[in-house]
């Protein structure tokens, strides 16, 4: 222990004697490490360990995929549930529905989340609440109705009790009918995406109703037992409930994390890799500094082992104070992962998991970190130190403290370090191009639309409330006529599912005298309900035909208007109007959803429209159906707004519009611009995601190898003085010094530009598809090799000049 202590005060020591070595080893690893934890946090908490609850292994979600790849959450009736229960597989299951509630008995109604769940919901999961009670079987007992309790969520409560701890026992008004709260969940509980409250829920024979299902399997169960077994009863309940259900598909339980792990699983391992390249360059950079320290220090060894220090010693010498320098990189690497960390998970696509997912530097993360300081300190500390073990004594003892130049091997070593650091920033830098360059097209991606100025605004509508067709629609007509009647207002369109870039719902469809085409999968199209006024709110041009009115929509006229990509598939020579389609999907399920007699039935196209966006922004326009949205009416609807000025300054008084139409109803807790929109779609998320830290990081790792390059550079000056002045006194000019500096160092670039070439061709396409772009230009990788060599030559130009500028008496005088 005491030998242990001195190794650490005369590390310490030799640290504090070279802050500049000190300070640039330590900043290389902080970057590397802060970078690593803070994407590895966020792996942790998305796809490692997204949920607390137990068994966790045996939680999977009742989902099924159909022949054409396509994969879906099932959502089935009551009775169905009642009979899933008594398969064999199922231990038992939580089920529930998502509603918008207000919080009444205050001057302005404010919108809440809610999830009912039945009886076994919270029992399965497995959670204890944070105060109070969760929800259970007593709260809604079979054949009677929910009991008048409520469960909050954790923001909630924050939120609209200021955490009070007393809050049990106290009621919270929803639409006007009072219930008492018996818990609050722990923070991050994460059942569903953005519940406020928790409402136990009857199960009853409505047909119209349907639970999203999570099962926990018993036991032994595997998912291909469980999907086997489902089969046979999914298929029967397809038959009960036809419009649930694609024609064919499989029964195919996916685990709990599955859709975060397939959206987002990629690009978080894809960050993961570029921040292991980062740490390995910053790693690279510590081995050169303290390899050429060492060698530095080739002197104050030999002294050791001339006087008695064994080799053992001196290799324990080293590694402490290449742990030192790995510990210290850490601490400061962990602070700075903080930082990172919250800037990654604000930008991280929205709606790809959980928002209550717990994103911090928890105890597996930070032992995560402490095991990589620990075995990148070893790693690159022990190599220095095996070499400085046996020094040759008398001759080192014999030299001065200068040699004429460093060992063959240690150049070799050097000379790796840095043509492997020059190739992975290169493959960085590769990558970054093309995500950026990417992320750049789909910026400018034509939408076939215009978001600019318009405003999505959501209308939700209590249960119990406009349950027939007329009174539904005369509300939505009367919301919309309100709304427009203000100022600012430009126009108005009803969008019940239709707000681009992702618009429309996936249907079976089929065209009078056609029979369907087996090529085209499945003969489906996007199915979109508005009202006259859509197009002309998101600019959108009538390219054939006409469009429907108010007074057709409102005597329920059997009208449709489709898209380019329709037209064109369909009927390419033209001749589209005046045909007839048909989607027979479309039922009647009161009260939740409304059609107009005859929905199921043929309808005649009357006009074409020019395509927008309706899949995404990186995949093309789908056909597109366009039908009044009197057709079918669910409970609820979008309003899209077109203002002269920005929409959110006038919300509120789009808000006061909706009240005085109906006070009780309201409008939903997050608004959001068109352009919002386009910034929450996955793919524009995840390409400014990698995009901004792929250059990021490439920037940082540019500026790590400068720092290696020079830095051997340096040393490498440093150990040849006397040579340079021997040169110099034989008539050697400063130019052919410069080159000789420039030429040894040109060696290693050029090997590590070459492998970097080697290594982003060979990967282009690769690269291109983990950074999900298009574009794989090889222009791309030789602009990267450009800006890389230009800054090798920089950081090789200061120790250059500066042995160039070497005093030949000055150097002689070393000897």
């Amino acid at each position: 222990m005491h030998t242990l202590l001195q190794d650490i005060r005369y590390s310490f020591r030799q640290l504090r004697n070279h802050p500049g070595f000190a300070l640039t080893a330590v900043l290389s690893l902080a970057l590397g490490i802060g970078a690593t934890v803070s994407v590895f946090s966020v792996i942790y908490g998305v796809i490692m360990h997204p949920y607390s609850y137990a068994d966790l292994n045996r939680l999977v979600t009742l989902s099924y995929s159909d022949p054409y790849g396509n994969f879906w959450n099932a959502w089935i009736t009551g009775p169905q549930l009642r009979e899933l229960q008594q398969a064999h597989a199922v231990e038992s299951i939580a089920a529930w529905n998502e509603w918008n509630l207000t919080v009444t008995g205050h001057d302005v109604p404010e919108d809440v989340a809610a999830y009912t769940n039945t009886s076994d919901t919270f029992p399965t999961l497995g959670v204890s609440p944070l105060l109070g009670r969760n929800l259970g079987p007593s709260d809604s007992p079979e054949g009677q109705e929910p009991q008048p309790v409520v469960m909050l969520n954790y923001r909630f409560w924050q939120r609209h009790f200021s955490s009070d701890s007393t809050v049990i026992g106290k009621t919270l008004e929803l639409v006007h009918k009072k219930y008492t709260i018996v818990g609050v969940t722990r923070p991050h509980f994460t059942w569903g995406w953005d519940a406020d409250v928790y409402l136990p829920q009857k199960l009853t024979n409505d047909q119209a109703l349907q639970f999203g299902v999570v099962i926990k399997l018993r036991p032994g169960i595997t998912q291909a037992a469980a999907n086997a077994e489902l089969q046979p009863l999914m298929e029967r309940f397809a038959k009960e409930t036809p419009t649930h259900f694609p024609p064919k598909f499989k029964v195919d339980v996916r685990e709990l994390s599955y859709w975060t792990v397939h959206q987002l699983g990629g690009t978080l391992y894809l960050l993961f890799a570029a921040v292991a390249m980062l740490l390995a360059i910053g790693c690279g950079n510590v081995s050169i500094l303290l390899m050429a320290r060492g060698t530095a220090r080739q002197h104050e060894f030999a002294v050791r082992s001339a006087v008695g220090a064994s080799g053992s010693r001196i290799v324990r010498q080293l590694l402490t104070e290449s742990l030192m320098l790995s510990l210290t990189g850490a601490g400061l690497g962990i602070l700075l992962a903080y930082r990172i960390l919250a800037l990654i998970v604000a930008w991280l696509p929205r709606n790809f998991f959980p928002s209550d997912t717990d994103f911090s530097v928890n105890p597996p993360v930070l032992l995560f970190c402490v095991g990589l300081a620990m075995l990148t300190g070893v790693l690159f500390g022990l190599f220095p130190a095996l070499q400085m073990a046996r020094p040759e004594i008398g001759q080192v003892m014999q030299s001065s403290t200068k040699k004429a130049a460093g060992s063959v091997r240690g150049k070799r070593v050097h000379s790796t370090l840095i043509a492997g650091q020059i190739a992975l920033t290169l493959l960085l830098m590769t990558a970054a191009g093309a995500a950026v360059n990417g992320f750049l097209s789909m910026m400018r991606v034509n939408l076939g639309y215009d978001p600019h100025n318009v405003i999505s605004i959501g209308i939700p509508i209590h249960e119990n409330t406009y349950t027939n067709w007329t009174a539904r629609m005369n509300y939505y007509e009367q919301l919309r006529a309100k709304i427009a009647e203000l100022p600012d207002i430009v126009s108005t369109g009803i969008s019940t599912n239709a707000t681009p870039p992702s618009s429309g719902d996936e249907q079976r469809f089929e065209l009078l005298g056609k029979a369907p085409n087996p090529s085209i999968e499945g003969q489906t199209a996007r199915l979109n309900y508005i009202d006259p006024g859509y197009f002309r709110t998101l600019n959108i041009p009538l390219l054939q035909g006409r469009m429907w009115t108010h007074t057709e929509t409102a005597h329920s006229a059997l009208l449709a208007i489709v898209n380019e990509t329709f037209a064109k598939r369909f009927y390419p020579a033209g001749d589209m109007l005046g045909h007839s389609v048909e989607v027979p999907t479309q039922k009647n399920e009161p009260p939740y959803t409304l059609t107009v007699p005859g929905a199921d039935s043929w309808m005649q196209i009357i006009g074409v429209v020019r395509d927008s966006l309706n899949d995404g922004l990186d995949k093309p326009v789908k056909p597109a159906i366009y039908m009044p949205y009197g057709t079918v009416m669910w409970m609820h609807t979008q309003i899209l707004i077109r203002s002269r000025t920005d929409p959110q300054s006038i919300l509120h008084s789009i808000r006061q519009q909706v009240t005085r139409v109906d006070p009780d109803q309201q409008v939903n807790g997050e608004v959001d611009s068109l352009e919002t929109w386009i910034r929450n779609e996955p793919e524009w998320a995840r390409g400014r995601l990698i995009s901004v830290l792929f250059a990021a990081f490439s920037i940082l790792a540019l500026v790590l190898a400068a720092v290696g390059l020079y830095s051997v550079v340096s040393y490498s000056v440093a150990q040849r003085t006397n040579e340079f002045g021997i040169r110099m006194a034989l008539g050697a000019s400063k130019t052919d010094v410069l080159k000789i500096v420039l030429a040894s160092a040109g060696a290693s670039i050029g090997l590590g530009i070459a492998l970097g070439f080697a290594v982003s061709f060979g990967l282009n396409r690769l690269i291109a598809r983990w950074v999900e772009s298009s574009n794989h230009n090889p222009l791309l990788i030789l602009g990267a090799a450009a800006v890389l060599l230009a800054v090798a030559i920089l950081a090789c130009v200061a120790p250059a000049r500066r042995a160039s500028s070497v005093d030949p008496m000055t150097a002689l005088r070393c000897e």
